[in-house]
Protein backbone atom coordinates (compact mmCIF):
# COMPACT_ATOMS: atom_id res chain seq x y z
CA UNK A 1 0.00 0.00 0.00
CA UNK A 2 1.34 3.27 -0.91
CA UNK A 3 0.95 5.79 1.80
CA UNK A 4 1.49 9.87 1.30
CA UNK A 5 3.65 12.19 3.29
CA UNK A 6 0.62 14.54 3.09
CA UNK A 7 -2.18 12.63 4.81
CA UNK A 8 -0.42 12.75 8.25
CA UNK A 9 -0.04 16.60 7.99
CA UNK A 10 -3.39 17.28 7.09
CA UNK A 11 -4.90 14.79 10.17
CA UNK A 12 -2.47 16.97 12.43
CA UNK A 13 -3.89 20.08 10.69
CA UNK A 14 -7.41 19.33 10.99
CA UNK A 15 -7.06 18.15 15.28
CA UNK A 16 -4.92 21.48 15.76
CA UNK A 17 -7.89 22.99 14.26
CA UNK A 18 -10.64 21.17 16.34
CA UNK A 19 -8.57 22.27 19.40
CA UNK A 20 -8.41 25.79 18.79
CA UNK A 21 -12.05 25.97 17.54
CA UNK A 22 -13.74 26.46 20.61
CA UNK A 23 -11.44 29.01 21.67
CA UNK A 24 -11.72 31.38 18.50
CA UNK A 25 -16.03 31.12 19.02
CA UNK A 26 -15.46 32.45 22.66
CA UNK A 27 -13.19 35.11 21.11
CA UNK A 28 -16.12 35.71 18.43
CA UNK A 29 -13.89 35.18 15.36
CA UNK A 30 -15.55 32.15 14.35
CA UNK A 31 -19.14 31.87 15.11
CA UNK A 32 -22.02 29.72 13.73
CA UNK A 33 -23.22 29.83 9.78
CA UNK A 34 -25.47 32.58 9.02
CA UNK A 35 -28.52 32.49 7.09
CA UNK A 36 -28.16 31.97 2.84
CA UNK A 37 -28.58 34.43 0.82
CA UNK A 38 -31.29 33.16 -1.05
CA UNK A 39 -33.46 33.44 1.81
CA UNK A 40 -37.02 34.34 1.20
CA UNK A 41 -37.85 38.62 1.88
CA UNK A 42 -39.63 38.47 5.41
CA UNK A 43 -39.57 39.66 8.81
CA UNK A 44 -35.92 39.01 10.73
CA UNK A 45 -34.51 37.39 7.43
CA UNK A 46 -30.58 37.54 7.95
CA UNK A 47 -29.06 39.11 5.05
CA UNK A 48 -25.95 39.92 6.16
CA UNK A 49 -23.16 40.57 3.83
CA UNK A 50 -25.27 39.22 1.00
CA UNK A 51 -25.21 40.54 -2.40
CA UNK A 52 -29.07 41.15 -3.43
CA UNK A 53 -27.46 43.56 -5.91
CA UNK A 54 -30.82 44.93 -8.19
CA UNK A 55 -33.84 42.76 -6.68
CA UNK A 56 -37.20 43.39 -6.50
CA UNK A 57 -37.93 43.91 -2.98
CA UNK A 58 -41.57 46.23 -3.68
CA UNK A 59 -43.58 46.67 -0.63
CA UNK A 60 -41.17 43.57 1.30
CA UNK A 61 -41.75 43.85 4.82
CA UNK A 62 -38.26 43.52 5.88
CA UNK A 63 -39.15 44.64 9.76
CA UNK A 64 -36.32 43.42 12.13
CA UNK A 65 -34.37 42.43 8.81
CA UNK A 66 -30.99 41.95 9.69
CA UNK A 67 -28.84 44.01 6.47
CA UNK A 68 -25.36 44.33 8.02
CA UNK A 69 -22.89 45.31 5.41
CA UNK A 70 -25.15 43.93 2.66
CA UNK A 71 -25.42 45.28 -1.12
CA UNK A 72 -29.01 46.25 -2.31
CA UNK A 73 -27.31 48.35 -4.87
CA UNK A 74 -29.84 49.15 -8.26
CA UNK A 75 -32.43 46.97 -6.13
CA UNK A 76 -36.40 48.10 -6.40
CA UNK A 77 -37.70 48.46 -2.22
CA UNK A 78 -40.82 50.64 -3.67
CA UNK A 79 -43.11 51.05 -0.59
CA UNK A 80 -40.83 48.33 1.73
CA UNK A 81 -40.54 47.82 5.32
CA UNK A 82 -37.18 48.29 7.31
CA UNK A 83 -39.08 49.06 10.31
CA UNK A 84 -36.17 48.28 13.58
CA UNK A 85 -34.12 46.92 10.74
CA UNK A 86 -30.27 46.29 11.49
CA UNK A 87 -28.38 47.61 8.28
CA UNK A 88 -24.89 49.62 9.29
CA UNK A 89 -23.03 49.95 6.47
CA UNK A 90 -25.41 48.42 3.62
CA UNK A 91 -25.22 49.99 0.64
CA UNK A 92 -28.48 50.90 -1.70
CA UNK A 93 -26.96 53.19 -4.00
CA UNK A 94 -28.48 53.67 -6.97
CA UNK A 95 -31.53 52.15 -5.84
CA UNK A 96 -35.67 52.66 -5.80
CA UNK A 97 -37.18 53.26 -2.11
CA UNK A 98 -39.91 55.61 -2.92
CA UNK A 99 -42.08 55.47 0.10
CA UNK A 100 -39.74 53.02 2.19
CA UNK A 101 -40.61 52.89 5.98
CA UNK A 102 -37.41 52.19 8.15
CA UNK A 103 -38.84 53.74 11.44
CA UNK A 104 -36.19 53.08 14.42
CA UNK A 105 -34.17 51.79 11.88
CA UNK A 106 -30.18 51.33 12.26
CA UNK A 107 -28.86 52.65 9.29
CA UNK A 108 -25.25 53.79 10.68
CA UNK A 109 -22.52 54.24 7.61
CA UNK A 110 -24.96 53.36 5.50
CA UNK A 111 -24.84 54.44 1.44
CA UNK A 112 -27.58 55.83 -0.34
CA UNK A 113 -25.72 57.40 -2.98
CA UNK A 114 -28.14 58.82 -5.65
CA UNK A 115 -31.32 57.05 -4.31
CA UNK A 116 -34.87 57.68 -4.32
CA UNK A 117 -36.44 57.79 -1.49
CA UNK A 118 -38.99 60.35 -2.24
CA UNK A 119 -41.78 60.19 0.66
CA UNK A 120 -39.20 57.31 2.33
CA UNK A 121 -40.17 57.62 6.65
CA UNK A 122 -36.38 57.69 8.67
CA UNK A 123 -38.47 58.88 11.83
CA UNK A 124 -36.07 57.82 14.91
CA UNK A 125 -33.61 56.00 12.48
CA UNK A 126 -29.73 56.30 13.44
CA UNK A 127 -28.12 57.65 10.17
CA UNK A 128 -25.13 58.82 11.99
CA UNK A 129 -22.27 58.59 8.95
CA UNK A 130 -24.98 57.69 6.25
CA UNK A 131 -24.42 59.05 2.84
CA UNK A 132 -27.09 60.89 0.73
CA UNK A 133 -24.93 62.04 -2.08
CA UNK A 134 -27.16 63.69 -5.00
CA UNK A 135 -29.99 61.16 -3.21
CA UNK A 136 -34.08 62.36 -3.56
CA UNK A 137 -35.27 63.06 -0.12
CA UNK A 138 -38.06 64.61 -1.80
CA UNK A 139 -40.79 64.98 1.37
CA UNK A 140 -39.01 62.52 3.22
CA UNK A 141 -39.25 62.23 7.17
CA UNK A 142 -36.44 62.39 9.37
CA UNK A 143 -38.33 63.00 12.57
CA UNK A 144 -36.51 62.17 16.21
CA UNK A 145 -33.65 60.78 13.51
CA UNK A 146 -29.29 60.76 14.44
CA UNK A 147 -27.63 62.32 11.32
CA UNK A 148 -24.43 63.60 13.16
CA UNK A 149 -21.67 63.04 10.15
CA UNK A 150 -24.23 62.17 7.72
CA UNK A 151 -23.55 63.66 3.99
CA UNK A 152 -26.49 64.86 2.20
CA UNK A 153 -23.87 66.73 -0.32
CA UNK A 154 -26.11 67.45 -3.50
CA UNK A 155 -29.45 65.72 -2.01
CA UNK A 156 -32.64 66.98 -3.24
CA UNK A 157 -34.27 67.95 0.44
CA UNK A 158 -37.50 69.95 -0.77
CA UNK A 159 -40.39 69.28 1.70
CA UNK A 160 -38.37 67.43 4.15
CA UNK A 161 -39.44 67.02 7.18
CA UNK A 162 -36.45 67.93 9.59
CA UNK A 163 -35.00 66.09 12.57
CA UNK A 164 -36.97 68.20 15.05
CA UNK A 165 -40.14 66.87 13.54
CA UNK A 166 -41.38 70.41 13.09
CA UNK A 167 -39.61 72.16 10.20
CA UNK A 168 -40.11 71.15 6.84
CA UNK A 169 -37.20 71.73 4.43
CA UNK A 170 -37.67 74.51 1.33
CA UNK A 171 -38.32 73.60 -1.83
CA UNK A 172 -34.66 75.18 -3.05
CA UNK A 173 -33.26 72.91 -0.45
CA UNK A 174 -30.17 70.91 -1.93
CA UNK A 175 -27.51 69.24 0.37
CA UNK A 176 -29.47 70.88 3.75
CA UNK A 177 -32.26 71.70 5.44
CA UNK A 178 -33.05 75.33 4.19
Amino acid sequence: MITSPKIPALASLLAAFLLVAPLLMALGLLGPAQAACTDAAGPGVDWRRCLMEGSNLNGADLTGAVLRDASLTRSQMVGAKLLRAEAQDSRFVSADLTRLDATGANLRGADFTRTTLVEAVFAGADLRGARFFRADLTGANFSGASVAAADFSGATMAGVLWIDGVKRCAANSVGACR
